[in-house]
């Protein structure tokens, strides 16, 4: 059975619409989009039970950053996206300036795909052993952040979920930030999106394994997501090749009526089933990644990085962020 995996709310939200041919809103779920510069900003927020049902998510808001520019070496272009990374991050942050905040790289830094989470944390601005150990030396702009990267279920042989509570339930911070690498079902999404969401995050969950929540139900404090799709299913690349094969014959046979009525009328559901029945299950179960993927992670976990610092240190940049880091 084919199974199109997605972590994106936004692709689950059009993965609804184009099931159910349906034009007007979802009922619980509301969606906004807008244009700042080269990125596509869209907003999706569950707001019922009957949303949740609808798109398999739970109910919170997710804000999708999209633009190939993501991917952009260009230092001018890296920190533009960091600044509006922050300015969306701000949206679902509610902090004083004394609150503690944890920050967790999810993933296997062995893989590089999987390895955006602790990348992530490597470069971020850890300061809570600072200001406990030597307060006057510590600008008073930053807040206390520790940061951990925990590692996988096959390295530690422990749930993700139990490292983390346990630290939490140690240091009590008032803030859990979580980044993992995510999946899509659109290869144009991969390493040129990234989502971040208050609804937490189910380590594992874009590849298919069954991992307990991050949340703030199973860790009792707020928890903020970001992640990025690294990988595709080999199915959703097939899918889409063949969509545009089908779109391709469509207008290669205008003088062939019935092909071309075929064609026309054949609906999502319809191409799923021509697809399923070629598919075998091994073919299913393969996940796709670009080859570049080693400069992809090295330079969006910096943007990241940049992005989660600049949110949480009031007053700071980038030049700052460098010094402090580096």
């Amino acid at each position: 059975m084919l199974n199109f995996r997605t972590d994106l709310a936004l692709e689950a939200q059009e993965m609804y619409v184009e099931a159910n041919r349906k034009t007007s809103e979802i009922e619980g779920v509301a969606v906004t989009s807008k244009n700042v510069g080269k990125v596509l900003v869209t907003e999706v927020k569950i707001t019922s039970e009957n949303g949740e049902k609808s798109l398999g998510k739970p109910c919170g808001t997710y804000i999708t950053m999209e633009s190939p520019s993501i991917q952009s070496m260009d230092p001018g272009t890296s920190e533009k996206i960091s600044l509006l990374m922050k300015e969306q991050l701000l949206k679902l942050i509610r902090l004083k300036r004394e609150d503690k905040v944890l920050v967790v790289g999810l993933g296997n830094w062995n893989i590089t795909p999987d390895a955006l989470g602790p990348k992530v944390v490597s470069e971020i601005m850890v300061t809570k052993h600072l200001i406990d150990y030597i307060p006057e030396h510590v600008d008073e702009n930053l807040r206390p952040v520790c940061a951990i990267s925990p590692g996988v279920l096959g390295i530690t042989g422990l749930e993700t979920s139990e490292i983390i509570k346990g630290i939490v339930e140690k240091t009590k911070p008032d803030l859990v930030i979580a980044i993992d690498a995510l999946a899509s079902r659109n290869s144009d999404r991969i390493s040129s999106t990234i989502q971040l969401t208050d609804t937490g995050i189910h380590p594992g969950s874009g590849v298919g394994n069954k991992r307990e929540g991050l949340n703030k139900q199973t860790l009792g404090v707020p928890v903020i997501a970001i992640g990025v799709p690294t990988v595709v299913e080999a199915v959703c690349v097939a899918n889409d090749i063949l969509k545009n094969l089908l779109n391709s014959l469509y207008e290669e046979t205008k003088e062939h009526k019935t092909i071309h009525t075929f064609i026309k009328t054949l609906r999502d559901s319809e191409r799923y089933e021509l697809l399923k029945a070629v598919v075998d299950e091994k073919q299913a179960e393969m996940i796709v990644t670009p080859k570049e993927i080693d400069s992809v992670i090295s330079h969006i976990s910096k943007v990241i990085s940049n992005g989660i610092n600049l949110s949480l240190h009031e007053g700071i940049d980038l030049e700052y962020i460098e010094s402090f880091t580096f």
